[in-house]
């Protein structure tokens, strides 16, 4: 349990900030989904629509500090890799 005034003050911080975080991991994972499901339909179209709206997503969270920064890059370059291997 937090003693000082300045623990008390970090611990509402950290719970604030825990939950701009889940929310901002929720919406990322929801963009990078409606990607996958584009690509099981087999729609390069609408695929490469979902992944133009989810990059910029991935790369907010990774700036965010929510992911990594090249983790972010290889979620992006392997999704582009997957909807660039639908018009084949």
């Amino acid at each position: 349990m937090a003693n000082t005034k300045s623990a008390k003050k970090a611990t509402r911080k950290i719970i604030r900030r825990t939950e701009v975080n889940k929310a901002r991991r929720s919406r990322m994972r929801t963009y990078v989904r409606s990607v996958e499901d584009a690509i099981a339909g087999g729609d390069k179209a609408t695929a490469a629509a979902a992944l133009k709206a989810a990059e910029p997503e991935l790369m907010r969270a990774a700036q965010k500090g929510v992911i990594h920064d090249r983790t972010a890059s290889r979620k992006v370059s392997r999704l582009a890799l997957r909807v660039a291997k639908l018009g084949q």
